[in-house]
């Protein structure tokens, strides 16, 4: 497929990045020489420096043969022009845009029939809030996914150690929750990847991915770790975007205090927010937070617009005491350098991003894609489409399926109907499958496997 993608930034690389890895035809257009120069001597694309909105540049990158357009640049204005020139002078079918400001997203008319040409609208810091809203309600999840219309969740917990060895198995674990829907996916371990199976054990230390109803989470949780406290007591370090959304998402139920180094910015959020203390500061500052009682927070969360920022206040939470921490990263280098340290969770816009941005271009009527373990694996739900005469798994058990080694099918949902570990079960036309896919090489063939007909995006 030819895609054209509108911004060389992190977001806009990493999109490239798996986008190229699946033999697509990509073009990245940014005013940045020198980025664009590094991506193309890692990646077989075509670059094009200049601004991402002017027709001449959009004509540069073949526009006119574009299926489909991402404008990911770090200006609203641009993205939004640029969908619109996409559209009116080039026909592109497909326009995806990432839009930040709630100043253009509040006007939803903006959006309408009528309004700027934009198929799909991505919010980086709305698709990171609800992330780290669902990491706050699960203490102990260092991943929460949702599934089937928020019926199943797809959980990732990190064993850890206790006095008493950990004797847990798949099957001792099903026999334990009777019946409760569960299928424990995958298990890290010390850089390699287990597919387990009914007798599997799981160790201390391990990474352990499972897939169960939204009801028996906090019931899974508690056989594989012990019971972490319930959250109540939050600071956001951030008013930003991301803090600003969180504090409003999160301060009807838990005790939120938000910190905000900027005055002017901190006088608007207690302003805007209900029963959140706002409070003028700096988040890494010492005696500020032993102020706050942060040997008493259970969750800080350092979500501003600066990495530095973000993980330095967070390890000076956590040595003074907060209960567990969560710093959002951008930049890989600084992903690599403090995963598996002190912070407890590494929130990574980008992966965040991309799992809604990958929802919309994949092959087929897929509904949900998930990005895993820093893009190496992807956790996707599609909607089986067609009958027995147009589609390859309408009609098949699922046993029958010839998935490739690395793909596996979790769950078949079929209205109020869950089918785990039935490899019997038939595929219908309407089903819900959720899968695993390991390795990203296989995701052309996984698609291919299960579309119908001529396909369209979006």
């Amino acid at each position: 497929m030819k895609i054209i993608i509108l911004g060389a930034g992190e977001v806009g690389a990493a999109l490239a990045q798996h986008l190229a890895m699946e033999h697509n035809d990509i073009t990245i257009i940014d005013c940045d020489g020198n980025r664009l120069r590094s991506l193309q001597n890692s990646m077989d694309i075509l670059t094009i420096t200049g601004n991402a909105s002017y027709p001449d540049i959009l004509r540069q990158g073949k526009a006119e043969e574009a299926e489909l357009l991402i404008a990911v640049t770090c200006n609203d204005e641009t993205n939004l022009v640029a969908c619109q020139i996409a559209a009116t002078l080039f026909q592109i079918p497909t326009k995806i845009a990432r839009i930040r400001s709630l100043q253009y997203l509040t006007h939803k008319a903006l959006f309408g029939t009528t309004g700027f040409p934009i198929d799909v609208l991505i919010s980086p810091e709305q698709l990171v809030s609800d992330y780290i809203s669902r990491l706050i309600k699960y203490p102990g999840a260092s991943q929460v996914l949702d599934f089937a219309d928020q019926k199943l969740q797809l959980i990732s917990v990190k064993i850890k150690s206790s006095e008493t060895p950990f004797k847990h198995t798949p099957r001792s674990i099903m026999s334990a929750l009777g019946d409760t829907h569960i299928e424990i996916a995958v298990i890290f371990r010390n850089g390699t990847t287990i597919l387990p199976t009914d007798d599997t054990q799981i160790e201390t230390n391990d990474e352990v991915f499972f897939l169960t109803e939204q009801s028996q989470v906090r019931q899974v949780m508690s056989l594989l770790n012990p019971v972490s406290p319930p959250n109540q007591h939050i600071i956001i370090a951030g008013g930003g975007n991301v803090g600003t959304r969180l504090a409003t998402t999160l301060e009807q139920d838990f005790q939120v205090k938000i910190i905000e180094r900027n005055a002017d910015q901190a006088e608007s959020l207690a302003t805007h927010l209900t029963k959140s203390v706002v409070l003028q500061g700096d988040a890494s500052n010492e005696e500020l937070l032993c102020n706050e009682n942060i040997q008493n927070t259970d969750i800080f969360c350092a979500v501003t617009d600066q990495d530095e920022a973000n993980i330095m206040s967070a390890l000076l939470a956590k040595r003074l005491g907060a209960r567990k921490t969560m710093a959002l990263i951008s930049r890989p280098s600084y992903l690599d350098l403090v995963e598996g340290g002190d912070i407890d969770i590494i929130v990574s816009p980008q992966q965040v991003t991309i799992g809604s941005l990958l929802t919309h271009i994949r092959r087929g009527n897929i509904v949900n894609v998930y990005s895993l373990r820093r893009g190496t694996a992807e956790a996707i739900e599609m909607i089986i489409e067609g009958n027995k005469n147009s589609s390859k798994v309408v009609g098949r058990h699922l046993k029958d399926i010839p998935l490739p080694k690395d793909a596996i099918i979790l769950a078949l949902v079929r209205d109020n109907d869950i089918f785990m570990g039935h490899t019997n079960a038939v595929v219908e036309t309407n089903d819900r499958l959720i899968l695993l896919i390991l390795d990203k090489r296989k995701i052309r063939q996984v698609e291919g496997l299960f579309q119908e007909g001529n396909l369209t995006f979006i």
